[in-house]
């Protein structure tokens, strides 16, 4: 059964739950003041985050809704039947639903107001489809009051949409990677030879520093979470308890690590690779590194996949072998090889076979055959085009009211 805390997470990690009370004798216990102004949450990451809050806080607040939410399982949630429920909400909180709809719909015609009077000045052609994809979680041709439709498609754009949230920072991570790569290119092109030479140099000399570093521990395991008890928590790493270390990093409380509080695990590990202050380190290239950490815990910790690790499931977890004798982890090389006019992108470790990844490729630019898959490349090899080519990929009026 699905608690409030996973609904939380398929509509992105914001307040939790309090569990519903037991047994209570309602004849003793005066009813609660309504409170309408919702807490303060963590941002999902979608554009339309604060609508997506706003409208799961208010509907907490609603006892039946509420314990609907309790006992109905993800796949029911996915299929509308928890928002046929909206139908027996409160009037009071109906009318602040409407009123979330409204704010909700003024934004978005303003924001594509912007972009169209934007693609304008610049001669752009404005593309429509993607503008109407700006309404996809809301049905924009009922603008007043918000229905069973609404909320249906809330819940249905705010899964898919952050279900596929990882796989879109990695492809946007592989844009910027490229671009610079481009740019850098485009950069020497403008200097003579000597200069050219001299800035080739530079940048090889700034990949070796970047690729000297302290060992990085494994992501999960006792080694590196002794590491953050000890020198981020202040505790004596010989008395080191994995239920203490759970509650001291659960910072909200429920019960779970959702994954913006497992990514914050990996800040030290991170540190020891990426400085702000030097050159060499990308601090766009550490997140991807983060991202990649976070996603290697959750697939070996994460048993039932509803992208929470529960006490349960790390206590477990601690007991295993891979927890106390863990492989080696080497962080992320992103490198461009040249074959003919085309750059292949390639993200690999830092070691291959006993190897290093730059003395890989270099071996792979002697062939000029195309670099082949290795088991820990994370993406496809991806093709930057040529120097010839460019870049490519990829109102106001009587509302009706509620009966």
């Amino acid at each position: 059964m699905w608690g409030p805390s996973h609904f939380c997470l398929i509509l992105c990690l914001w307040a939790c739950l309090d569990a519903l009370p037991v047994a209570v004798d309602k004849t003793k216990v005066s009813p609660p003041v309504e409170d309408l102004e919702p807490p303060e949450s963590v941002d999902t990451g979608l554009h339309y985050d604060r609508y997506l809050r706003e409208v799961i806080d208010f509907l907490e607040k609603d006892p039946h809704f509420r314990e609907k939410l309790h006992n109905t399982d993800m796949e029911d949630i996915k299929q509308g039947k928890l928002a046929k429920e909206l139908d027996f909400v409160s009037h009071h909180v109906r009318t602040k639903l409407d009123e979330l709809k409204r704010q909700e719909v003024n934004r978005l015609r303003t924001l594509i107001k912007v972009k169209q009077d934007m693609n304008g000045e610049k001669g752009m052609t404005v593309d429509h489809k993607a503008l109407l994809k700006q309404f996809e979680h809301l049905n924009h041709m009922n603008p007043y009051t918000f229905e069973v439709e609404d909320l249906d498609r809330l819940i249905k754009s705010a899964t898919n949409d952050l279900e596929n949230f990882d796989k879109e920072r990695h492809e946007d991570f592989k844009r910027y990677e490229m671009t610079k790569e481009h740019e850098r290119k485009e950069h020497l092109k403008t200097l003579d030879e000597e200069a050219r030479q001299k800035e080739e140099e530079h940048y090889e000399e700034m990949k070796k520093k970047h690729a000297d570093h302290p060992k990085i521990n494994h992501p999960g395991s006792q080694d590196q979470l002794k590491e953050v008890w000890e020198e981020a928590d202040g505790l004596d790493p010989n008395e080191f308890d994995p239920k203490t270390f759970f509650n001291l990093h659960d910072t909200n409380g429920d019960g779970y690590f959702d994954e913006q509080e497992l990514e914050a695990l990996f800040t030290k590990e991170l540190e020891k690779v990426y400085d702000p202050t030097h050159e060499e380190d990308d601090m766009m290239e550490m997140e991807e590194e983060r991202l990649r950490m976070r996603e290697h815990v959750m697939n070996e910790v994460d048993t039932n996949r509803d992208r929470l690790v529960s006490r349960d499931e790390f206590i477990t977890a601690t007991n295993r072998k891979e927890f106390l004798e863990p492989d080696g982890w080497e962080v992320m090389l992103f490198i461009f090889l040249l074959l003919g006019n085309e750059y292949f992108y390639l993200a690999m470790t830092h070691s291959i076979h006993g190897v290093t990844a730059v003395e890989h490729m270099e071996r792979l630019k002697t062939q000029k055959t195309e670099p082949p898959v290795q088991d820990k490349v994370p993406f496809a090899a991806e093709m930057l085009p040529g120097d010839s080519q460019p870049l490519s990929h990829g109102h106001q009026q009587d509302l009706p009211a509620h009966s």
